[in-house]
């Protein structure tokens, strides 16, 4: 009797009770996976939204830092436009943008101009410093313009530095997810403005100082649906 008791296996219940802790054991195994996998997931988009917002600070204030007193033709060829013409500040609400914690491409977009876009340019500058790795028959001066359109901030450059009316722009997108962008600027007084220049200038020459006047300072300011309020300040050498 007592061999027959040491040769005995599991009973049914001692079965069951093995497969139902194993399966525990699964169970807590597979959320804890799945889990990290989604933590690895949203700091991936995390990093890759904190990327492309740091090379568009650092593509601003390239731009700004090198801004150059040149004043350009204006495309209808009836004066001139100044080296800098900031707008008023106004808030560009992205009505359409729903996907709030998603993330774009690690690469920055740069596309052709639509002639049907008619987003207002924010800022619009003159900047030197245009690199010209292949020796193009062009100036090292550029032409600038950041718009807002549909939640993207977007840079936009010409391949001419005094363009026509049949001169489109090149584009490129900096930063998606944008609610509003604010650029101020610091005046000789050492006070900020919304408008540069911040007196009205009529039609003038190139020479004429008001087109060729820069501020001390840019300050922008941007509102984004992930980051929140987010301002630099890039001061200009005069």
């Amino acid at each position: 009797m007592t061999a027959m008791r040491a040769r005995r296996g599991f009973t049914l219940i001692e079965l069951l009770v093995a497969l139902f802790i194993a399966a525990v054991m699964f169970a807590i195994g597979y959320g804890t996976i799945n889990q990290a996998l989604q933590n690895r997931g949203s700091i991936t988009r995390h990093q890759q939204s904190l990327v492309q917002l740091e090379m568009a600070m650092q593509v601003m204030e390239q731009d700004f830092v090198q801004l150059a007193p040149r004043p350009v033709r204006s495309p209808g060829g009836d004066g001139y436009l100044p080296c800098l013409q900031g707008t008023s500040p106004s808030d560009m609400s992205d009505t359409s943008d729903t996907s709030a914690g998603s993330s774009s491409s690690g690469a920055s977009d740069t596309s052709d101009a639509d002639s049907s876009d008619t987003a207002v340019p924010l800022v619009t500058l003159t900047r030197s410093g245009w690199s010209n790795p292949i020796g193009l028959p062009r100036p090292e001066l550029e032409r600038v313009a950041y718009v807002v359109d549909n939640g993207t901030l977007v840079r936009e450059h010409w391949n001419v530095l005094d363009g026509t009316l049949s001169s489109l722009p090149v584009k490129r997108n900096l930063l998606k997810h944008v609610r509003s962008v604010t650029f101020q600027y610091m005046s000789q007084t050492h006070t900020w403005v919304d408008n540069w220049p911040p007196a009205a200038i009529g039609v003038g020459t190139a020479e004429d100082n008001a087109y060729r006047m820069r501020p001390l300072a840019v300050q922008v300011t941007l509102e984004t649906q992930q980051w929140g309020r987010i301002q630099r300040i890039f001061e200009i050498a005069n």
